[in-house]
């Protein structure tokens, strides 16, 4: 599984060792940097109880070793907006 922007993930130890006590992340990118196979650095917050960002990481990680907790909802379609009626414009005194 590759995460993606929005993508909240259940961090273990499965993940990597660092991971003793499991966090939730809430991924901001995958960030391109040389890694061993398999292995990722993803960037974005680490989440309380509640669902709060409390401190924003870059994390070394395990692709197999995620699992995701709730996926990044799904983007709105483009709406075009109609036109705009013209601001009347008018000459304002000064002084």
């Amino acid at each position: 599984m590759l995460p993606r922007s929005g993508d909240v993930l259940h961090v273990t130890r499965a993940a990597s060792v660092q991971f003793l006590r499991p966090i939730l992340f809430r991924v901001i990118r995958v960030l391109d940097r040389p890694t061993y196979d398999g292995w990722l650095w993803l960037e974005g917050y680490e989440l309380n109880a509640a669902g709060d960002a409390v401190n924003r990481r870059s994390i070394f990680v395990q692709r197999e070793g995620l699992r995701q907790a709730q996926a990044a909802p799904q983007p709105r379609p483009h709406t075009v907006r109609s036109a705009r009626r013209p601001t009347a414009r008018t000459p304002v005194r000064v002084g």
